[in-house]
């Protein structure tokens, strides 16, 4: 499915970039510096940059929640580890007190 739909991301993207070849002058604002690109290029170059800067932002702005459910995480490991040790020694002494009179 994966592949599939990877397919037809592509697809759209390449019919993209043969419908925008006309070239564009980007220039750099306080120096001289003009670079001339393919439309599509420079459209789909500022896509990407937008999309892993946006992904940045939701990566760092995660981070506390990843920190707080791994000592989540860790605290319940530590609790099962507390309830398995309970129950042994509650099944030990169970075996060594006597029946109840």
């Amino acid at each position: 499915m994966r592949i599939l739909i990877l397919i037809i991301f592509l697809i759209v993207l390449v019919l993209f970039a043969l419908s925008n070849p006309a070239p564009v002058h980007l220039g750099f604002w306080p120096t001289d510096f003009v670079l001339e690109a393919p439309m599509s290029v420079t459209i789909l170059v500022g896509m990407g940059a937008a999309f892993f800067l946006g992904a940045l932002f939701v990566w760092f702005s995660a981070l506390g929640q990843r920190r707080r459910a791994r000592r989540a995480e860790a605290r319940v490991r530590a609790l099962d580890a507390e309830v398995a040790s309970l129950r042994s020694r509650m099944s030990d002494a169970a075996i060594s007190l006597p029946p109840p009179a």
